[in-house]
C-alpha cells in the first residue's frame, strides 16, 4: 500500500481504531492515546501492507494490541505508585525492581500463550468480563470459553511457579 493510499483511508481507520479503544477503556483520553499509537504503527508499516489484505481487520488488531500494551503500562505505573505511597512509606529501589521483574515475568508468560488463549485470558482477567460476555463478543460457546480460560490460567500458573523456582 502506498502512503497516498494509506492517507486516503486513514480517517476511516482512525474512526474504527478509536471506537475499538473506547470499547476497551470507556475513556476518551486513553482511547485517543491508543488510537494515536496505533495509527503511527500503521503509518510506519503501510508500505509493507499488502493491498489485498483486510486493512480494517489489521487496524482493529493493532488497536487491540495497543490497548493491552497501554493497559499494562498503566497497571505497572499504578503498582509503582502504590508501592511508593503505601502507608506513607518510600520503597527501596530493590523493591521497585522486584515489582518490575514480577510484572515482566507475567507479561512474558502471557506472551507465550496461543493468541486465542491470551485474548480470552486477558478478556477475563484484565478486562474483567464474565464468561457469558466473552462468549457473546467472540461467538465462542460459554463452555468452550470457560475451558479455554481455565487451560490458559493453568499454563500461566504452572509457568510462573517454574520460573519462581529458578
Amino acid at each position: 500500500m502506498t502512503r497516498s493510499e494509506f492517507e486516503r483511508i486513514a480517517p476511516q481507520l482512525r474512526t474504527l481504531m478509536l471506537q475499538t479503544a473506547l470499547d476497551f477503556f470507556g475513556r476518551q483520553d486513553d482511547a485517543e492515546d491508543v488510537t494515536q499509537d496505533g495509527m503511527l504503527q500503521l503509518w510506519r508499516y503501510c508500505e509493507q501492507i499488502d493491498g489485498c489484505r483486510n486493512v480494517t481487520g489489521l487496524a482493529v488488531r493493532v488497536a487491540k494490541n495497543c490497548c493491552v500494551s497501554h493497559h499494562r503500562r498503566q497497571r505497572t505505573e499504578a503498582v509503582y505508585e502504590a508501592l511508593k505511597h503505601s502507608a506513607g512509606e518510600d520503597y527501596s529501589p530493590q523493591q521497585l525492581l522486584e515489582a518490575d521483574e514480577a510484572q515482566r515475568m507475567i507479561d512474558e508468560v502471557l506472551a507465550r500463550l496461543k493468541p486465542r488463549e491470551r485474548e480470552l485470558f486477558e478478556m477475563r482477567r484484565i478486562e474483567g468480563l464474565s464468561t457469558k460476555q466473552i462468549a457473546e463478543q467472540t461467538g465462542i460457546p460459554e463452555r468452550s470459553v470457560s475451558a479455554m480460560v481455565s487451560a490458559a490460567r493453568k499454563k500461566v500458573f504452572t509457568e510462573l511457579i517454574k520460573r519462581m523456582k529458578q
